[in-house]
């Protein structure tokens, strides 16, 4: 028996000017014009006499909500031109090929005027709702490789520590919040810690710039284990806690610790984890030297693994000069791993996971894109839906995507979406808080 509504009887045509693809943009399209985003973009990037330099605002926001719709080439960008959705944006949108132009357009110091732009959008946002005020606030220190392929792309040709091809930027990413407070592109072939000391400065200038007025941390793995990052947080006064590599000199200072000096803590293995404390002089040999703690966590190997047969405890150690209790900073430290949400949602949320062009200062301004696509979708969330972390797939998913068809009566718009949709009400809750943002110019 065949159904009534049998599928091959629908028809189609691409006929209708009014339909907007994506119509939940108009969430971070609004949330992007109370901020003020086009007019820090053309008042501080000024790409002199290159091809791509007019309209800087519109193309850059047209890569930037691209990349909200899911668009992870320069090519998807087109999508925003269909039907009506250029009127819910509040922007001229740009056509795929005037955005090569301007990408390849971008020389190093350009990328830095987009930092300009981050560093600017970041104090409104905060001032609008999304910021720390005077709590304590932790920055988390990371980096990440984007892999490439082929032999075209500049500052890529080489092998990075994963053995393969491709970048390595930098990232600050806030704990608790995921925004990006920083980014810088890198070769593939950089160190982890490779500009750690100078980009650590930058990054703690802007947070306080933003207001950021309670005592901030630093987190890091042991990659940023280097003397500039220690020294650049002691001169402004900044804690830290860092994963310390294991020397000899290290390892025999951990199996110096007395048996009953160790404090169990939670385990998924029954007094299987346990961390002490002592007191260690890192980087001995500089004249600002100075004793901090050592907080090591020890674990026992899975039973029946082959770590097993070899060793009785796996050591994890940091060194901070943070105060509190053992048990409290080692847990705090070990939240460093949620970092990777947010590189994460960097990659597969919006598009870091592939750039696109062979000229390096433009990856590096596609570097920025991301960012400031990624911070909108944050703020969207976190100002709009009064929510905490929320994956900006899942805000594509539920707002973003929405299809929605625009009419016109008494010279007024309405956007009309899909009836029974099932995060209607937290949209429209969204939309009028961003709406009550004021309009900065």
């Amino acid at each position: 028996m065949r159904s009534s509504h049998n599928l091959d009887r629908v028809g189609t045509a691409f006929d209708d000017d009014r339909l907007v693809a994506d119509a939940g943009l108009l969430l971070p399209a609004t949330l992007a014009q109370h901020l003020g985003l086009k007019d820090l973009v053309d008042e501080h990037l000024d790409l002199g006499d290159k091809p791509g330099r007019a309209h800087v605002g519109d193309k850059l926001l047209t890569l930037v909500m691209s990349a909200l719709a899911g668009g992870d080439c320069i090519d998807d960008a087109g999508a925003l031109r269909a039907g009506g959705t250029e009127r819910v944006l509040g922007f001229r949108v740009k056509a795929a090929s005037t955005l090569g132009t301007f990408l390849r357009s971008f020389r190093w110091g350009h990328v830095r005027q987009l930092d300009r732009v981050s560093r600017e959008l970041v104090a409104r946002a905060w001032a609008a709702g999304a910021g720390p005020r005077a709590e304590p606030f932790t920055i988390d220190l990371d980096s990440t490789i984007c892999e490439t392929y082929g032999l075209a792309k500049e500052g890529a040709t080489g092998f990075t520590h994963t053995h393969v091809r491709g970048y390595h930027p930098l990232l600050a990413i806030a704990a608790g919040t995921g925004d990006v407070l920083m980014a810088r592109l890198r070769g593939g072939n950089a160190n982890s810690g490779r500009s750690a000391g100078h980009f650590l400065r930058e990054t703690i200038g802007r947070v306080r710039a933003a207001g950021a007025g309670g005592q901030l941390t630093v987190r890091a793995d042991s990659g940023f284990y280097a003397h500039a990052v220690v020294k650049a947080c002691r001169r402004l006064q900044v804690r830290f806690s860092i994963t310390i590599r294991q020397h000899a000199s290290i390892r025999r200072l951990i199996e110096a610790i007395p048996d009953d000096a160790w404090t169990p803590i939670p385990y998924w293995l029954s007094g299987g984890a346990d961390v002490a404390e002592t007191t260690y002089v890192p980087f001995a040999d500089q004249p600002d030297a100075a004793p901090v703690r050592l907080i090591v966590r020890r674990v026992r190997p899975t039973p029946g693994s082959q770590l097993a047969l070899l060793t009785l405890y796996d050591f994890h150690a940091f060194i901070t000069d943070r105060d509190g209790e053992t048990v409290s900073l080692e847990a705090d430290h070990r939240r460093h791993a949620e970092v990777e949400n947010a590189i994460r949602d960097l990659k597969y949320g919006v598009a870091l996971n592939h750039l696109p062009s062979g000229k390096f200062a433009a990856n590096g301004a596609w570097l920025a894109v991301q960012v400031l696509a990624h911070n909108l979708a944050r703020w969207t969330a976190r100002i709009g839906l009064a929510a905490g972390i929320v994956t900006t797939k899942t805000l594509r998913r539920r707002l973003f995507g929405l299809a929605g068809r625009l009419t016109r009566s008494a010279r007024r718009l309405t956007l009309h979406l899909p009836a029974r949709w099932p995060w209607a009400i937290g949209f429209a809750a969204a939309l009028a808080r961003l709406r009550a943002i004021p309009l900065l110019t």
